[in-house]
C-alpha cells in the first residue's frame, strides 16, 4: 500500500433507548441498592449509584466523529496510532448498516480495536488491511454480546 487512506466515522454505534430502558436501569439499580442496604454493604450501594449515573451520562452522550488515517505504518485514530506489528489479524463486523474492522492484538491481555468505516470505502480499507494482516472471522465475545443486548 503506497497511498494513504482517510475517512471519518462515529466512534461507536449509538443505539436507540426508550423510556423503558431507563426505567429498567432505575429498577435494577434500586433492587441492588436495597439488597446492599439489607446486607449493610455501603460501599456497594455507593458503587451502584455512581455506576448508574455514569451509565446514563455515557448513553446520552452522542458519539464523536473521529478522523482515521491508514498508511504503510499503521492506523491513526484521532491522535492515537496503532502499528500493524502489534496485531496478529483483522476481521470485519457488521452491526445493522454499520461496518467495522476489528484488530486482534498479539498480546494476550490487550483489548481488540474496533474501527467503524463507511460502506462506500469498505473495499479499499479492507484491501489495505489485507495487504498487511491476515483476515480471520471475528466473533463477538460474551462482553460484546452483553453490551449489544443491553444497547450500551
Amino acid at each position: 500500500m503506497s497511498k494513504t487512506i482517510t475517512w471519518e466515522a462515529e466512534e461507536y454505534v449509538q443505539h436507540d433507548r426508550n423510556r423503558g430502558w431507563y426505567f429498567g436501569l432505575v429498577i435494577v439499580s434500586l433492587v441492588l441498592i436495597a439488597v446492599s442496604v439489607l446486607l449493610k454493604w455501603w460501599s456497594f450501594a455507593a458503587l451502584v449509584v455512581v455506576s448508574a449515573i455514569a451509565l446514563v451520562v455515557y448513553t446520552t452522550r452522542p458519539p464523536r466523529i473521529l478522523k482515521y488515517k491508514l498508511d504503510d505504518k499503521g492506523l491513526t485514530e484521532g491522535g492515537r496510532f496503532y502499528n500493524y506489528a502489534d496485531y496478529k489479524s483483522f476481521g470485519i463486523l457488521q452491526d445493522g448498516a454499520h461496518f467495522a474492522i476489528v484488530l486482534t492484538p498479539r498480546k494476550r491481555f490487550s483489548g481488540r480495536v474496533t474501527v467503524f468505516f463507511p460502506e462506500k470505502q469498505g473495499e479499499v480499507i479492507v484491501d489495505a488491511f489485507g495487504a498487511r494482516l491476515p483476515m480471520e472471522q471475528v466473533k463477538l465475545d460474551f462482553i460484546d454480546k452483553a453490551v449489544k443486548f443491553l444497547r450500551i
